[in-house]
């Protein structure tokens, strides 16, 4: 992959993941009232940014970092996955209801950008070939 083609989709990609995974942790603690300041923010969502980073490299994900099945299922599956573990393992709370929300939302958030932008580029490569 070329520096052009790294920069325009790599980064932005993680860009977009982290900005996913900050959002998730921040209407987490908005809908039950907690501190969603910087630091209150950052201590539901330092787990998952860690899992984050670890799921990037597994997948292997900056050669396909667009692509919704390639990429996007096993950061999700692994961000999830590491971050329960992360949590548990420094005391943070693992309750199935909490399990099953951050499952589905990190999954809403992390594939589900990654397929309308699918989406989008397919249309646009339609409409790019009826010109």
């Amino acid at each position: 992959m070329s520096s052009e083609q790294t920069s325009r989709t790599v980064f932005p990609a993680i860009v977009a993941d982290i900005c996913c995974v900050v959002l998730f942790a921040a209407i987490g603690r908005s809908s039950h009232g907690e501190d969603v300041g910087p630091a209150g923010v950052f201590i539901t969502a330092w787990p998952f940014l860690v899992s984050l980073a670890v799921a990037w490299i597994a997948a292997l994900a900056w050669r396909a970092p667009l692509r919704p099945l390639r990429s996007g299922v096993p950061i999700w599956v692994g961000t999830v996955a590491l971050g329960m573990l992360v949590r548990w393992a420094t005391g943070g709370g693992t309750a199935l209801a909490f399990v099953i929300v951050a499952t589905v939302a990190l999954g809403i958030l992390l594939v589900g950008w990654r397929g309308i932008g699918r989406g989008v580029a397919a249309i646009r490569s339609r409409r790019a070939g009826r010109a």
